[in-house]
């Protein structure tokens, strides 16, 4: 198992490769609304454009240097086409994507595909209970009551590679088309809202239904040899979005459910099914003196996999069947949520999470006059405070999952930058302490 190595935490290539691209991260909606985005400042067209260099350190990875772009808007209004590389002294990796492409001939269907292939030194998986055996004195790694040093930890490969279809129903804020154009002053919305006045799809709101085959592959190369494990899974989902501005949501709510599913086809290792259910709803208190807007952002998760079961031997150990991989399904910690903990600290068959966060948009723009700043087309500042509570157990019930919860708390700052919202969170629970740089809002 080896000691702990460090209480803080870098959420580290994530910082281009999430500020780049708008999309897919394992714990967000797969689908979202189809958007166009013009910013006054910017009156010509929608189209946006950033390079970025960056670097990051932590204690596992070393010094990293990096770069990335995007462009958005420059083919069709809603596309984005992004790509990031960076290295260090042992880690390297390279991504990069399509995103809410529209297919030919089409109103209504967009097709993204996307993928990272990296290396990296020191990955660390709370699991292992589904190769080992576990002793009957001892908690299953990852579980709600195991402790941080149960984990597996090695350099290895770490690569995935996306792709979702997405159709925009012909309802609501989409009826007549299948994007929602969006008109911003200062990052803030001057266009109608796409939804939040009525809880109503046939009015309000987008809704998409997205198909999405995602691919895993990660390896761990220990002393006494390699350990690794794929994933070929398929995710049907929904999601309504009645949200004002679901870039940056002020009102509104967002409801998501989707079923994901491994038939341990081609190189799988299991067979297993996830359901899912994410919930956030958006209380606006307005502006003050010193902000444009004041937010309450709540949030509510929950999944269960049917699949997942445990095998016991006579002598009362216990060995975990047909589950998802820890960094897939029932699963808390990390960029996401439960954000105090290290990524994918928890996994289990069910889980429970909630979240509040006090959104506070500055007026106070420090950089906008700054002429050498000015391509990083920065809009506002945003202070947040947030507080998360979650629970991942072996049977969905309240009795289960409504004890011994896990919390944590921090604060957030928060830019909108070329139509996207990027966010540095510090979060800390019992175990630490976790600084996480990412593209989009949590929820």
């Amino acid at each position: 198992m080896g000691k702990r190595k460090v209480i803080g935490s870098v959420c580290t290539g994530i910082l281009l490769w999430g500020s780049i691209f708008p999309g897919q991260l394992q714990a967000a909606p797969a689908a979202n609304v189809k958007a166009s985005v013009n910013r006054s400042e910017t009156p010509e067209r929608v189209k946006e454009r950033l390079i970025l260099p960056y670097l990051f350190s932590t204690e596992s990875m070393g010094l990293n240097f990096g770069v990335g772009g995007m462009l958005s808007g420059y083919y069709q209004d809603q596309m984005t086409i992004g790509g990031t590389v960076f290295g260090g002294e042992v880690s390297k990796a390279v991504g990069g994507g399509v995103w809410n492409f529209k297919l030919p001939h089409t109103e209504r269907l967009y097709l993204s595909v996307y993928g990272m292939l990296g290396y990296y030194p020191d990955q660390r998986a709370y699991a292992g209970s589904g190769i080992i055996p576990t002793p009957e004195a001892f908690p299953l790694p990852g579980s709600n009551d195991s402790i941080n040093t149960q984990y597996l930890e090695a350099d290895g490969a770490s690569n995935w590679f996306d792709i979702k279809l997405e159709y925009t129903l012909p309802i609501g804020a989409t009826a007549d088309k299948g994007l929602v154009e969006y008109k911003l002053k200062n990052g803030l919305l001057i266009s109608p809202p796409s939804g939040g006045e009525v809880w109503n799809p046939w009015e309000s709101g987008a809704t998409v239904l997205v198909l999405r085959q995602f691919n895993r592959y990660q390896s761990f190369e220990f002393e006494e040899g390699d350990l690794d494990g794929t994933v070929h899974a398929i995710e049907l989902g929904l999601l309504y979005d009645n949200t004002d501005f679901s870039i940056n949501p002020s009102t509104g709510s967002s409801q998501y459910f989707s079923i994901s599913h491994d038939a341990a086809w081609l190189d799988s290792d299991h067979e297993w099914t996830f359901i899912n259910l994410d919930m956030s709803k958006y209380f606006s208190f307005g502006e003050s003196e010193y902000a444009h807007q004041r937010i309450l952002a709540l949030n509510f998760w929950t999944g269960y996999s049917p699949s997942w079961s445990l095998e016991y031997a006579e002598d009362g150990s216990r060995l975990v069947k047909d589950n998802a991989p820890y960094n897939e399904a029932a699963t808390l910690g990390g960029f996401y949520r439960m954000r105090g903990f290290d990524q994918n600290r928890f996994h289990d068959k069910a889980v429970i999470y909630g979240s509040a966060e006090y959104r506070y948009t500055l007026k106070s723009n420090p950089v906008e006059d700054v002429n050498w700043l000015r391509f990083l087309k920065l809009d506002w500042f945003q202070l947040v405070g947030f507080v998360e509570a979650g629970r991942v157990g072996a049977e969905y019930s309240a009795d289960e999952l409504l004890t011994d919860m896990k919390f944590d708390f921090g604060v957030s700052l928060r830019a909108l930058m070329a139509g996207l919202v990027v966010r540095a969170d510090i979060a800390h629970s019992n175990e630490g302490t976790n600084t996480w740089v990412m593209v989009d809002h949590p929820f």
